[in-house]
């Protein structure tokens, strides 16, 4: 074993995920695979790099599919379809905060027609989530 190497686990913990996670990476062929060695398998420590380029790349809302086609590109080399990528998922993010925004004030509006309703009315809220489309 080299110093530079890892077993799972202590990949797993390097990079703050699980070992699931790491095998799930795996499965999904964004993580090598590294031959086995005895009974362990040693990752080389560049591989906790890759995992927090995935999981950042997860926060900023990206699929693992997408984020496939990111390391794909990862040299940087293919700038026009980084950007198409980082294009759309923008695009998506802001039709996301605007169906949000819709949604937000529909709740408040009813939040306020429900404060001003007479008693003997029925909540607008209940019977705007009771009514069929």
């Amino acid at each position: 074993m080299h110093a530079s190497t890892l077993t799972i686990g202590k990949l797993a913990r390097a990079a703050g995920v699980g070992t699931e996670t790491v095998r799930y990476y795996q499965q999904r062929k964004l993580l090598p695979i590294p031959v086995a060695r005895g009974a362990f398998r040693y990752y080389p420590s560049s591989v906790v790099d890759r995992i927090r380029f995935i999981k950042r790349a997860q926060e900023l809302g990206f699929t693992l599919d997408e984020i496939s086609e990111l390391l794909r590109l990862q040299d940087g080399t293919e700038r026009a379809q980084v950007r198409e990528l980082a294009n759309a998922k923008a695009d998506q993010i802001a039709k996301k905060l605007a169906d949000l925004q819709r949604m937000h004030d529909v709740l408040r509006h009813l939040v306020d027609v429900c404060m001003h309703t007479e008693g003997d009315h029925p909540c607008p809220i209940i019977e705007t989530l009771a009514r069929d489309s």
